[in-house]
């Protein structure tokens, strides 16, 4: 029966991504947003400035339920959340809401293998809410698939949930020539195996001519570490990248040390989640009594 709990924490950098990694994360200056209630947590934060106004969407999350939902978390200039509610739920478990515009439209591509898919949402009358506006077929049940415009096609990157070798540690690719697809799976899948930078873990961005894919470093445990996957070839025929360094978390981030999985950005700013590692005997005692209620 597991005690161990990963207890995630998001915070706030006022920097696009590519200054905050030439001048270093363990530096940067952190808006870090309020703890939440023991064994809750937000994680897998994503940025949209609408009219001025930054909207974070992030994973909620309660050990008791064990379910993940969106909420949506409205940022005053200060970055202080004036207003949160719940954005999005579905009967299975939902994170990683990478939300982005496209074709006169916003979207939002949530991770949500466990309803054997990937689901993507059309924005409606507000930032709360969304459509189901189409269900995006691949090569295999995706997690954290993360979009990416590239000359002049969408492209998605993304691990099999298969099994969780492949979930840990090997990168596929497709691509589409609109956001709704259909959807080509690239004939080099997997087009990268490494537990130490293929699960991805945030934008994807053009930084200096080369596509920056943050992926999770999952050698050690799940969420250990975020490495920068710099991507030179991507086209029908290949694939080519190299993994940067570790990065390592900000100096404020205090105890939460053991680990770090996303680093999304957009609408001027850059978004983390960090991690601490609870294995209190009161987390054990969560599961006994969420077990046999």
């Amino acid at each position: 029966m597991p005690r161990r709990k990963d207890i995630w924490r998001c915070g706030i950098i006022d920097a696009p991504v590519d200054r905050v990694l030439s001048s270093g994360l363990s530096t940067a200056h952190v808006h870090w947003l309020p703890e939440e209630p023991r064994f809750h947590f937000l994680a897998d934060p994503f940025p949209w400035r609408h009219a001025g106004q930054l909207h974070l969407f992030a994973e909620a999350y309660d050990y008791r339920r064990r379910h993940g939902t969106i909420d949506l978390l409205t940022l005053d200039a200060a970055f202080q959340v004036v207003e949160r509610r719940p954005c999005l739920a579905e009967p299975w478990h939902l994170s990683y809401p990478t939300v982005f515009e496209a074709e006169g439209a916003v979207w939002m591509l949530p991770e949500a293998h466990r309803s054997g898919g990937l689901h993507l949402y059309r924005l409606r009358s507000g930032p709360q809410d969304w459509v189901r506006e189409v269900d995006i077929r691949l090569d295999a049940v995706p997690v954290d698939a993360t979009p990416l415009y590239y000359e002049g096609r969408w492209w998605l990157f993304y691990s099999p949930a298969d099994r969780r070798e492949t979930r840990m540690g090997h990168l596929h690719v497709a691509w589409a020539d609109r956001i709704t697809g259909p959807w080509l799976p690239h004939p080099g899948n997997p087009v990268r195996i490494d537990r130490a930078s293929s699960r991805p873990g945030g934008t994807a961005v053009l930084i200096g001519g080369r596509i920056m894919l943050p992926t999770q470093d999952c050698t050690a445990t799940y969420g250990g570490a975020l490495r920068p996957l710099w991507i030179d070839r991507l086209d029908e025929a290949g694939f080519a990248a190299t993994a940067g360094e570790a990065l390592d978390p900000p100096a404020s981030a205090g105890r939460y040390r053991d680990g770090f999985h996303t680093l999304s950005s957009g609408g001027g700013v850059t978004l983390i989640d960090v991690k601490h590692i609870d294995r209190s005997l009161a987390g054990l005692w969560l599961e006994v009594t969420r077990r046999f209620r």
